[in-house]
């Protein structure tokens, strides 16, 4: 018996679904006039079942696209194939801070030529935003609304009509989808319907891109943070106290200490290898800041074609090769303190970029239209005049005045030989425990040598000459090649009295044990003879080669308190 079914208060009979022949059953009896009803169901089975191929192609296609031109892309490309619809865009709202909406749009001029583009309109007494806020469709006839920049954008291109669905998706509101037509009665109210389902599915695609793009931008900046924890371990040593006992030095120092606990830009001058990265970890040190990462760049390092995107950021696909988003030294130092080295070779195209985001304090990566506000301490650092490459406009002026707030001329070596002996110590004592040696003396004629040397290259050639010497050391005395030394015809000037040979303390070699009661022994020993001074140059950390901190925390767990000496 055949089943009976109501359709449209009669009773039809269903036609049995077998054989794969239950089409032509049903064209035939359509055609015989059994049952003119059945002209209607067939018609709205095709519409449910065309809908339901349209929601799969476009739900597939969105979903296999993360990047937002892609995914508008194909988009566009499903909504013309069936609706016939021109112009297709998303419009992405990146949060309630997000000052503009990035919008990339699609469509066509003519049959085949198709043409895709990205703008910004800004969110305030915007459509957009209105969308968003109510959270309902809206369809819009353009000849009527000519003050919103979208709309009057989409009316010059000849359009007539447009239909904004606001995306959502967990009670969040990731964009808008835009449609535009050019006939001013195509969107129905059953393609709005179809439109709207379409509208949630794009909502789930969109919310699910923005998380990946999230999540390759926490990854990034995971792969930096830990490119700069790498960089700080490396250079940790560079954060002990400095090593000094001129005068020149010691004013120096107390321009870094006025500084240091302000916000201001610092321009450090001084000739190569004086040491200005030492003294920019100095002031971050001091500062309030020093909890959060100081962040350094060489901006002779980098070639010029990829300092502005390693500086300020850029966005994914903003020029060949880049294939995901990647956060600048900005970005990467929030919070901390910036270090420019070598800020007299950027190339004059990047320095009013720079300039704008020092006086605004808000950075747009490399292809990207979104504003990301920053807090920076800036210091930077040149070996070269930058007045003198000012008036050679090799230089922009603006950008020194503001760079120029606070300046500190770092002295070279030859201006300080005093400082010779205690640096060549020091090196001597630190790069012997590195190589696991024992030097307990520098001779008198290599102390005068290296004080009579002019140090073209300043310190960082001193700390050459030493580790050259160690490598060459068999003995319990540091074998200074002096022939190494090309003196000048007129020697520098030397310190007054002509040092003699300096007496290292034992070096702690950390390869043999050491018991509790030899190592407290030492201590007590060192802090006697530096009257209960810890840091410093003249503290019983420099003494026994072990750095400040290292030096605290032995004595603490060893009971030993400087009062009690």
């Amino acid at each position: 018996m055949n089943d009976v079914k109501k359709l449209s208060g009669k009773k039809i009979r269903t036609i049995p679904i077998s054989n794969g022949e239950w089409n032509n059953q049903l064209i035939a009896m359509i055609n015989s006039g059994v049952e003119p009803d059945l002209l209607e169901f067939f018609h709205h089975l095709k519409e449910e079942r065309d809908e339901y191929r349209i929601l799969v192609d476009i739900t597939n296609s969105v979903l296999a696209h993360l990047d937002r031109e892609g995914m508008v892309s194909a988009i566009a490309a499903d909504i013309h194939r069936y609706f016939a619809i021109p112009c297709v865009s998303l419009a992405f709202f990146d949060g309630e801070s997000a000052e503009a909406f990035p919008v990339t749009a699609c469509g066509w001029q003519g049959e085949n030529q198709y043409v895709c583009q990205q703008r910004t309109y800004p969110v305030s007494q915007s459509i957009l935003k209105n969308v968003l806020d109510s959270s309902q469709p809206q369809a819009v006839a353009l000849n009527e609304n000519l003050n919103d920049p979208l709309l009057k954008d989409l009316y010059s291109a000849g359009m007539q009509a447009t239909l904004l669905l606001p995306l959502t998706f967990n009670a969040h509101s990731p964009g808008v989808f835009i449609l535009a037509h050019t006939d001013a009665s195509a969107f129905t109210p059953a393609v709005c319907s179809l439109l709207g389902q379409i509208a949630s599915r794009i909502s789930i695609a969109v919310d699910n891109a923005n998380a990946w793009n999230e999540i390759t931008r926490l990854k990034d900046s995971l792969k930096q943070e830990n490119i700069w924890l790498t960089e700080q371990l490396q250079n940790a040593e560079s954060l002990n106290d400095i090593i000094f006992q001129s005068a020149a030095m010691k004013n120096l120092l107390r321009q870094v200490e006025m500084v240091a606990m302000s916000d201001s830009t610092v321009l450090l001058l001084g000739e190569t290898g004086t040491g200005k990265e030492l003294i920019a970890r100095a002031i971050h040190k001091l500062s309030q800041r020093t909890q959060n990462p100081l962040v350094k760049m060489n901006c002779a390092a980098i070639p010029a074609s990829l300092l502005e995107s390693d500086l300020f950021g850029h966005e994914k696909g903003a020029f060949t090769g880049a294939t995901s988003s990647h956060i600048g030294r900005f970005e990467m130092a929030d919070g901390g303190t910036l270090f420019l080295d070598e800020i007299g070779d950027m190339p004059l195209e990047l320095q009013p970029k720079l300039l704008r985001v020092l006086q605004e304090r808000e950075v747009e990566r490399l292809g990207g239209s979104r504003v990301i506000p920053v807090n920076v301490r800036m210091i930077a650092a040149t070996n070269r005049d930058l007045h003198e490459m000012v008036q050679e406009r090799e230089f922009r002026s603006d950008l020194f005045y503001r760079l120029n707030v606070f300046p500190i001329v770092i002295p070279p070596l030859r201006e300080r030989p005093e400082d010779i002996p205690l640096l060549a110590t020091w090196f001597t004592q630190k790069l012997a425990a590195r190589m696991n040696k024992t030097i307990d003396t520098i001779p008198a004629a290599s102390l005068q040598a290296l004080c009579q040397y002019p140090w073209p290259g300043n310190v960082r050639e001193l700390q050459n000459v030493i580790e050259r010497a160690v490598i060459l050391t068999q003995g319990n005395t540091l074998n200074l090649q002096l022939g190494d030394l090309k003196m000048p015809a007129a020697p520098a000037q030397t310190p007054r009295a002509q040092p003699a040979a300096i007496k290292l303390p034992p070096m702690f070699n950390p390869q043999t044990p050491e018991t509790d009661e030899g190592e407290r022994e030492r201590i007590i020993q060192a802090l006697r003879e530096t009257n209960g001074i810890v840091a410093g140059p003249k503290g019983a950390a420099q003494k026994l080669g072990l750095k400040r901190t290292t030096l605290l925390s032995r004595m603490q767990r060893l009971g030993i308190n400087t009062r009690d000496l």
